[in-house]
């Protein structure tokens, strides 16, 4: 579409524009925990692009940042890590390219750069990209994770050294064999919301304690025995949800779960 632009977001103008369609600072916790967290990895090499519609607002963004520092558990170092890309709130602004246009300008600058390539986590089903769009720009599958992660990478020169899941995921996922756990990180913002209403239900509807774990940072999510990272819902060892949920679909998982 015509009136659509991209913009580069930095600390000066994130509280301008905001993030996932968060942009009330007074009104969203996450927006503000997002914003300090954007601040305090942007001198990292955090970045984060937007597209932006003069009609229809805030419709898309690409978030990426070196692999060393990428919130999933992932060993990417030399490569550009994307944590996530979307466009299109309003039906009307999907399949207009925007999310293409996004992609090449984080390759392009990921070259200039002198990296190894640019790397990404991909699932079928919501909060996450699937493989088609880095399948069209060249990018390959190179692991694997439960139940259904891929790991894929454009590299630059075919000799570079592939990046890979954290081998100790399965061990991590032992700290938690006792009761129910959220792990959660700022990085999604996503991860704020409904939460405390799980907590609650949790404690008065299933008469369970709940361990809520925050991640404070990168090392943190690299540890973490779920391939999205930023989340994860746990019982007795197990992962019931790889990505942020709501209170409904929380008792929906545990009314089976404790049958």
């Amino acid at each position: 579409m015509d009136d659509m632009k991209i913009i580069d977001l930095n600390p000066d103008n994130i509280s301008d524009y905001g993030v996932c369609g968060y942009k009330d600072l007074k009104k969203h916790v996450e927006l503000r925990k997002k914003i300090e967290w954007f601040q305090e990895y942007y001198p990292q090499g955090l970045r984060i692009k937007i597209v932006m519609s003069k009609k229809g607002g805030y419709q898309g963004m690409l978030e990426y940042i070196p692999g060393e520092y990428a919130h999933r558990p992932v060993e990417a170092r030399g490569y550009m890590f994307i944590h996530c890309v979307f466009v299109g709130f309003r039906k009307e602004y999907k399949g207009q390219g925007m999310a293409s246009i996004l992609l090449d300008e984080c390759i392009q600058e990921t070259r200039n750069q002198g990296m190894l390539g640019v790397a990404v986590v991909t699932r079928k089903g919501p909060f996450m990209a699937g493989n088609d769009i880095f399948l069209n720009r060249g990018f390959q599958v190179v692991d694997s994770a439960q139940p259904d992660f891929n790991l894929m990478v454009k590299k630059f020169d075919d000799k570079s050294p592939d990046p890979k899941f954290r081998e100790n995921m399965n061990e991590s996922l032992k700290e938690y064999s006792n009761g129910l756990t959220i792990l959660r990180s700022v990085q999604c913002p996503y991860t704020e919301k409904n939460v405390n209403a799980i907590i609650e239900s949790a404690e008065n509807k299933f008469k369970l304690e709940t361990n809520l774990v925050d991640l404070e940072n990168a090392v943190d999510v690299q540890n973490s025995p779920c391939a999205f990272g930023s989340f994860c819902l746990i019982y007795d060892g197990k992962i019931l949800s790889y990505h942020p949920i709501s209170k409904t679909r929380f008792e929906n998982i545990m009314k089976k779960e404790l049958k």
